[in-house]
């Protein structure tokens, strides 16, 4: 009896139209979209057709990383909390409001402290995306939204604030202070691997022995007399890495990564996992990007790396990003290798990761005969 409500509640989530009444907090329409996914009310449901709907649940969950859709489901939240305190409805969307919700944002009336240029774009996207898994169609362009996101641009953004670089000299220090226990093997190995092959932190901890050991794997790694090839599937599709052996172990990722594989005896699955307390085993448990943010911090600060700065400063420095930093400013290469390393698109991505290679290389200024 149950299965029939809840089926009659489907079906009519299904077929209400657009602008009907608004709906409440606690409808489906609220809840992430892969689940709202479900038949057509007048399609009769068999077992094949079920399967696939689970199949396309799953694809759906699968179009965006759960990092984007925990954010996007935070997002909403936030703006459906809004709405209530305002009296507001949150579908179908009204741009006037989502203009005032902006505006909120951005000048930081009451409890709330205003937020950055940066996050109110990403919490608009959020939003974009919302509506659309709910079957309605959010435009940004609209006067009421377009107009008070550009006035909050010219108002309030402020130059991108990039993490500091770890140049060669800094990974260098930061791994002389691991120890050589199957921990620091481990640690040593994402260091070296993430810095010599400009990888994202999630990048890194998504990596596999072989292709398809599982279900959420990122990617796999070939090791070769000369290097090591990454295949990655990372945010712009597919793209192989190339990883050549360093001029000596102690500081050579790939040799770095062979120790670890070999004293942890991973043959299957993931690359990076977790270890027991007392440090002796590895687990077969996948490790968490965060991992790899706390790792840098700490041998940043153990390494005494701009110990000029208090120690605050110095951890809001660096972060996962200095590893991609590091190597586009470090490796004294053509930029086209640089930029086909990182995954970049465009050369003037690649050129926002290089912190202080190209500086004042060309002088225009002399060029132009002055």
């Amino acid at each position: 009896m149950k299965q029939e409500r809840q089926s009659e509640n489907n079906e009519k989530s299904i077929s209400k139209p657009p602008n009907g009444p608004s709906v409440s907090e606690g409808n489906e329409r609220d809840h992430p979209s892969s689940e709202a996914l479900s038949l057509p009310s007048l399609v009769a449901g068999s077992g094949t057709l079920d399967r696939l709907v689970d199949t396309a649940r799953d694809y759906a969950r699968a179009a965006a990383s759960d990092n984007t859709l925990k954010a996007y489901a935070k997002d909403w939240a936030h703006f459906a909390r809004w709405c209530r305190m305002k009296g507001a409805e949150t579908l179908p969307p009204s741009p006037e409001m989502i203009g005032l919700y902006l505006a909120d944002l951005a000048s930081g009336t009451g409890p709330s402290p205003a937020l950055s240029v940066s996050t109110i774009d990403r919490r608009l996207s959020g939003l974009a995306w919302n509506y659309a898994q709910r079957g309605f169609a959010l435009d940004r362009k609209n006067r009421h939204i377009a107009t008070v996101l550009a006035g909050i641009k010219r108002k309030h953004a402020r130059p991108p604030v990039q993490k500091e670089a770890i140049l060669a000299e800094d990974i260098l220090a930061m791994v002389a202070t691991l120890p050589y226990d199957l921990r620091g093997l481990r640690d040593r190995a994402i260091l070296l691997v993430g810095y010599a092959g400009g990888l994202r932190r999630s990048e890194i901890v998504s990596l596999d022995v072989h292709k398809d050991d599982t279900p959420d794997s990122g990617g796999w790694i070939e090791i070769f007399d000369k290097g090591a090839l990454i295949t990655l599937n990372a945010k712009t599709g597919w793209r192989e890495v190339e990883i050549g052996r360093g001029s000596k172990d102690q500081t050579c990722p790939v040799h770095a990564l062979e120790q670890w594989l070999h004293f942890a005896k991973i043959d299957f699955g993931p690359i990076f996992v977790g270890t027991s307390r007392d440090g002796k085993r590895a687990s077969e448990t996948r490790l968490n990007d965060k991992h790899v943010a706390r790792l840098i911090k700490r041998t940043v600060l153990d390494a005494g790396i701009r110990s000029d700065l208090p120690e605050k400063d110095r951890l809001a420095l660096f972060s996962g990003h200095s590893l991609r930093a590091g190597l586009a400013s470090s490796a004294e290469v053509d930029e086209r290798y640089v930029q086909k390393q990182l995954g970049h698109a465009s050369a003037e991505m690649t050129r926002r990761y290089q912190r202080r290679r190209d500086r004042f290389r060309v002088n225009l200024t002399k060029a132009a005969g002055l």
